[in-house]
């Protein structure tokens, strides 16, 4: 489809959706952002949702200034993605089994390593910068600095809610790898802390909402919030390539032959220096990957609704952009209300996964239509393969 301009204020809302099936909430958090002074522009993707302060979905370019809250809470979430030289029919008759393995390999949920994930005895990790990385810890804003232990031993882990390892098989039949989650709980305590920060400033005390509030360029906030926002979004890279190497063990060692090839790997929570119009800006895409033209992404469904993965168009109306999923239709209480265990069972059957009343939320009821998603941004991305799941972990 083409994009719908809907006027916000000061800057243009380009909208990969339908404005007059956006909720009256969404529609006013968009108007709210692009009523902002610094907002340069404003892509709105077909998976747009209601979240803090900005529209979880949404691509805000600004003018020398970001909003922590529109990047949102989980710095640099994403996903990574690995086609392997399996073949589903070759694949064990239990899968059962090869979930718990995988388990037992990537704890999930509150879980996390007895000591942390030494990368040099992974394959492909050792010599990437990690004495580097680590040292950077200790620049970060004195309220996490108690966290690195923490923070060491939730690395290689996936988290909880939407967060998920999955073993997936193309059209084709050939096994994927693919995998979700971010900064853990340094990248929150990190956007916490500086969310907390801006909400005080004297030039955001007469924001529509709190929760937008900016850091302007050229002080000392916003050089504070960029040093450790771009240390979290490497922590998230690197959680995902810690997890995939510990997952790629595991299939070593129960899939004989297998092997893999270059992982794809994308933020959808993140801020990015880039150039439209001739203006340099700031972008942060909350729910939204990057879609230069030939970048590869991934565009998850629910968990039994498969995965995209994507090459970009390089649309530069969307600020080279597109969805990061199917975006949430109901909230988590809602849907626990309305589904039934039986329910969950009867839209998960054939895949691989927990059947309790833990994941209900987690339904895929509760999203909406991946292919609608996928159809309402063809001029944003082309479809390189279509993948099912054959297992989901979930924390």
């Amino acid at each position: 489809m083409t994009y719908n301009e809907v006027m916000g204020g000061r800057a243009p809302i380009r909208m990969w959706a339908d404005p007059d099936e956006v909720e009256t909430n969404v529609m006013q958090q968009l108007r709210n952002v692009a009523g902002m002074p610094w907002v340069h522009g404003v892509a709105v993707m077909p998976d747009v949702h209601h979240g803090k302060g900005a529209t979880v979905g949404s691509v805000i370019a600004m003018r020398d200034a970001v909003s922590p809250a529109a990047v949102g809470v989980d710095i640099g979430c994403g996903m990574t993605a690995v086609k392997t030289s399996y073949k589903v029919e070759n694949l064990p008759d239990n899968l059962r089994y090869l979930r718990s393995k995988l388990e037992q390999a990537v704890p999930v949920g509150f879980g996390h390593h007895k000591l942390p994930v030494d990368p040099a005895k992974l394959h492909g990790l050792k010599g990437t910068g990690w004495a580097e990385f680590w040292k950077g810890f200790d620049e970060l804003d004195p309220s996490v600095r108690g966290k690195r232990e923490k923070a060491e031993v939730q690395m290689g882990t996936l988290g909880g809610g939407n967060h998920f390892l999955e073993v997936c098989a193309d059209d084709e039949g050939v096994v994927w790898v693919v995998l979700h989650s971010g900064s853990r709980n340094i990248g929150k305590e990190l956007a916490d802390r500086h969310i907390e920060v801006a909400r005080g400033l004297p030039h955001n005390q007469d924001l529509p909402d709190r929760d937008l509030a900016v850091f302007l360029g050229g002080t000392p906030q916003m050089d504070a919030y960029r040093r450790d926002l771009f240390w979290a979004q490497d922590y998230a890279r690197r959680n995902r390539a810690v997890m995939m190497a510990l997952v790629c063990d595991v299939l070593q060692r129960h899939l004989p032959n297998i092997t893999f090839d270059k992982p794809i790997s994308c933020h959808h929570n993140y801020v990015a220096e880039e150039r439209y119009d001739g203006v340099d800006v700031l972008v942060t895409r909350k729910g939204a990957i990057r879609a230069g033209s030939g970048e590869f992404g991934i565009i998850p469904g629910s968990m039994a609704t498969g995965t995209y993965i994507v090459k970009g168009l390089g649309n530069a109306a969307a600020f080279n952009s597109a969805s990061h999923g199917a975006g949430r239709r109901m909230s988590r209480n809602k849907a626990r209300k309305t589904f039934s265990l039986d329910d969950f069972k009867a839209q998960t059957a054939g895949v691989e996964c927990r059947k309790d009343t833990g994941v209900i939320d987690e339904i895929p009821a509760a999203y909406k239509d991946i292919e609608s998603v996928m159809a309402a941004q063809s001029d944003l991305v082309e479809v390189v393969a279509h993948l099912r799941q054959l297992i989901c972990i979930k924390g």
